[in-house]
């Protein structure tokens, strides 16, 4: 009930905890659920106790509001956030402007925390709460370097390639089944995903009838006044392919347009990848880590570029055990009463840095090395391949962070005295 005399608007407000007149704390954590549209901000003190709840809109001037509203309520604030990526940009910008420390709580931990509190119901207040909880609670939660403007290019480079990958392995499959209803002799006669000069081909002579009207001699001209590698080759491999088959199977002038159109549009986007690629690899040159993490075997400028967007920050780690960890290479325990000793993999990890650490180490274990003889070890220890990649990957970090500690490149000989120094 209101009180006799008291503004509503006051009690409003002293409920929503921007109330004034509340004494400044020393420290405080403010929890932020990340949407698109809008964001839920929640402030709790010391003891868990509620500041500030309330819906923020993902514009400039809202932000600045909560800023200055949540530093009204304690002389130092810990915020935390449980997205990184375009909903959280402009907040994350914003923050960084007003120098105010952002560590990451990531889904898996704020769903595993929630079920420590009250009540079934998820609303964004409440996961507001758990993740400001959260930031109290946990003093192992990373940091977020949001003033990198390198490692948001690199973010949003790779994303687009990735995204480009994608279009592409979609627009081969559906080329390859295309050439299968119409033209199956030609489709196994080469591999088109890695093969430029047979997408080549079928920007012009995508049917047998058109392929045995041009001939050989014919084609593997205007293959070569296209720049087709090996043109003689493709032209006897799809002039064979085209003999083997004398019968005009049903759709096939309608297919024979697809199949150009989805040829030219592969060759396109390769060009584009490859533009995209050079950007990348140009970009990833600019970080201070970048000769570093190039010159251990199996990282090339996309995983090294993947690695920094994977860590964010590879400083927010204190140890090479940590970095690990946030890639689910260091098994944790599972034991109860009698049984000890039981190891299993954490449920809890960065997929994407898992991904380019076993990715690396596979890579790296293909040529002779210290890589390989490391992985032939632990095979002939009884390790099966999968679990020989995973133990050459958490190895690698250690060596990886060894480098970045002391600043040098690697070598297959151990370092000097002198250079370890």
């Amino acid at each position: 009930m209101r009180q006799r005399g008291v503004p509503r608007a006051a009690v409003s407000n002293r409920t929503n905890g921007w109330s004034s007149m509340t004494a400044q704390r020393e420290k405080a954590w403010v929890g932020i659920d990340v949407g698109k549209t809008h964001h839920w901000a929640c402030v709790v003190d010391a003891d868990g106790r509620k500041l500030l709840s309330i819906k923020v809109g993902n514009d400039e001037a809202d932000v600045v509001a909560l800023i200055a509203n949540a530093s009204s309520q304690a002389k130092q604030l810990d915020w935390a956030v449980d997205i990184i990526g375009a909903p959280s940009a402009l907040l994350l910008a914003l923050l960084d402007r007003a120098s105010q420390p952002v560590r990451y709580a990531s889904g898996r931990v704020v769903a595993a925390m929630s079920a420590a509190y009250a009540g079934e119901g998820k609303t964004d207040a409440k996961d507001a709460y758990v993740i400001a909880e959260t930031a109290r609670l946990r003093r192992d939660l990373s940091v977020i370097d949001t003033g990198t403007d390198l490692i948001r290019n690199l973010a949003v480079l790779t994303g687009h390639r990735a995204d480009l990958i994608a279009d592409r392995v979609r627009m081969l499959n559906r080329l390859r089944d295309l050439m299968t209803s119409v033209f199956p002799s030609l489709e196994r006669a080469f591999d088109y995903s890695s093969h430029k000069g047979a997408l080549t081909l079928l920007t012009g002579y995508p049917t047998p009838d058109r392929i045995r009207r041009i001939g050989q001699t014919r084609l593997t001209s205007w293959l070569r006044n296209r720049h087709v590698r090996g043109s003689a080759e493709v032209a006897a491999r799809a002039a064979a392919a085209a003999k083997a088959q004398t019968i005009m199977l049903p759709g096939q002038e309608l297919t024979a347009k697809i199949l150009t159109e989805l040829a030219t549009a592969i060759l396109a986007l390769d060009d584009r990848l490859k533009a995209l690629d050079a950007q990348i690899q140009t970009t990833f040159a600019e970080h201070p880590h970048a000769a570093i993490i190039q010159s251990m075997p199996g990282f090339g400028p996309f995983l090294g570029a993947s690695l920094l967007v994977g860590s964010n920050d590879l400083r927010a780690f204190p140890s090479a055990g940590h970095l690990a960890a946030a890639a689910g290479l260091v098994p944790v325990p599972n034991d109860s009463g009698r049984r000890t000793g039981n190891l299993h993999r954490p449920m809890r990890y960065s997929r994407s840095l898992r991904h380019v650490f076993y990715l690396s180490a596979q890579t790296s274990m293909m040529r002779a090395g210290p890589n390989r003889d490391y992985y032939l070890k632990k095979r002939a220890h009884g390790a099966t391949h999968t679990q020989a990649v995973i133990a050459l990957a958490r190895r690698r970090i250690d060596v990886l962070w060894a480098l970045i500690r002391e600043n040098r490149t690697w070598t297959a000989a151990p370092p000097s005295p002198t250079q370890a120094a």
